[in-house]
């Protein structure tokens, strides 16, 4: 299967909420910046990427997780982040039933993680796979 379909076979394994939050969480990553690529890695997690690693999502029991995986250095002026405060490199924003996802907040930070990608030297940059 391609990484998509694992998405989407995530997304339909939990007719919940965290389905829901997961697949909304989705779309607006993807919407901004249509180079951003949709990989399935890390034992079973959808991950998205441009110019390498962006976002991670998790399905847990209680909660929906993007962990973003250089959050540390992005700006969050919304304070979104509310999980893996306490290392240098993630940073998680963490949704439990009842929440709702910042869309404004939470595209400013995939776009703020994207410029991340794009300063680092070109040798360190990861290659876009299609």
């Amino acid at each position: 299967m391609e990484p998509s379909e694992y998405i989407d076979a995530l997304i339909s394994a939990h007719p919940d909420w965290r389905g829901e939050t997961l697949a909304d969480a989705r779309r607006m990553i993807l919407e901004v910046d249509p180079e951003i690529i949709e990989e399935w890695k890390y034992m079973g997690a959808p991950v998205w990427e441009l110019d390498g690693p962006l976002i991670v999502g998790n399905i847990f029991k209680t909660k929906v997780k993007l962990g973003f995986m250089y959050g540390a250095s992005l700006e969050d002026p919304a304070g979104l982040f509310n999980g893996e405060l306490n290392g240098n490199q993630r940073r998680s924003y963490e949704l439990a039933q009842g929440d709702t996802l910042n869309e404004a907040a939470f595209k400013d930070l995939v776009r703020a993680a994207i410029e991340r990608n794009r300063a680092k030297p070109a040798r360190a940059r990861q290659p876009r796979a299609r």
